[in-house]
């Protein structure tokens, strides 16, 4: 027998909970299903099954067994899948949500450069600070910054996302620059009051002490940009990621503090519903986007 076959038809009885199930899927008698887990069986000289009646069992060996093959089936269909894609036409329309503040600063000119390279492809671009349902949304892929919920959701990490306290050289000036946590604390902050992952406003010092800023705020926002432009302004010390901060950074309109302590690393992720039959179209983007970004962002080097 084919020990492709029966590997799948093992898979397919599991899955569908009965040697009747797995036969339908294939078009074979229940007895032939039978004789290619059998047959699997007889070649490993282990039980794979334990079958009464009523319902199908895994034993031990079978339950990491199935696991691979499950494995092996799925990168199968993978590879079949960008066999046939090679030959096929990236088309259609892709649904993309982003955070605003990463959105509006960097996705337009990915964005631009992945619609150049498939013409024939249209982007709607859903910017919001929420988390979107993908599926309630019609969302193809959403771009997640930081810690991921537990969901049935497809992640493919992109760049990190890190974290740096900045302000601008007037305040710096005028204050002086926070050198250790009890100084930062007394700086006047400018907070984001929208953030979802552990790390907010949190700092390790050169000793390898983790510390919480906390204390009064003199700005709370729930957009980014505007604590930007606050910064910019003079008006605090700012934290957040460096894909906010690095271009100013770079100009010279903001300034990094405490650089000899650690701030959380975070990530950024490409999220969407399912491994399998991924679009062309999404495959493509997803790719671009890794391509783009990577481990060294444009905005880190600036910093």
């Amino acid at each position: 027998m084919d020990r492709f076959i029966s590997m799948a038809v093992f898979v397919a009885a599991v899955e569908e909970g009965s040697l009747v199930g797995a036969a339908g899927r294939f078009g074979l008698s229940p007895s032939m299903a039978g004789k290619h887990v059998s047959a699997i069986e007889e070649q490993l000289k282990v039980r794979l099954l334990q079958r009464s009646t009523r319902m199908l069992t895994l034993t031990d060996v079978g339950r990491s067994y199935y696991t691979r093959c499950k494995h092996i089936l799925e990168e199968y269909e993978d590879a079949n899948r960008e066999a046939r894609d090679a030959q096929q036409t990236v088309r259609g329309m892709l649904r993309v949500a982003a955070p605003t503040t990463f959105g509006t600063m960097h996705l337009g000119s990915v964005v631009a450069s992945y619609l150049a390279a498939y013409p024939d492809v249209a982007v709607e671009t859903v910017l919001s600070d929420r988390y979107v349902d993908l599926l309630a949304d019609r969302i193809d892929v959403a771009i997640r910054i930081g810690l991921l919920e537990d969901s049935d959701l497809v992640a493919r990490r992109l760049a990190p996302c890190r974290m740096v306290f900045c302000a601008a050289p007037s305040f710096v000036s005028w204050h002086g620059a926070p050198k250790d946590v009890e100084q930062l604390r007394q700086a006047p902050r400018l907070a984001f009051t929208e953030a979802v992952s552990a790390g907010d406003w949190t700092v390790t010092d050169p000793c390898g002490n983790t510390h919480v800023i906390n204390g009064p705020v003199r700005l709370a926002a729930n957009n980014m940009q505007m604590l930007l432009a606050a910064a910019l302004a003079g008006t605090g010390v700012a934290y957040g990621p460096s894909f906010v901060f690095g271009e100013s950074v770079a100009a010279g309109t903001l300034q990094v503090l405490m650089s000899d302590h650690k701030t959380p690393e975070l990530a950024i992720h490409a999220v969407y519903p399912t491994k399998r039959h991924v679009s062309l179209k999404l495959r493509r983007f997803i790719e671009h986007l890794s391509a783009s970004l990577g481990d060294m962002p444009p905005w880190d080097l600036m910093l």
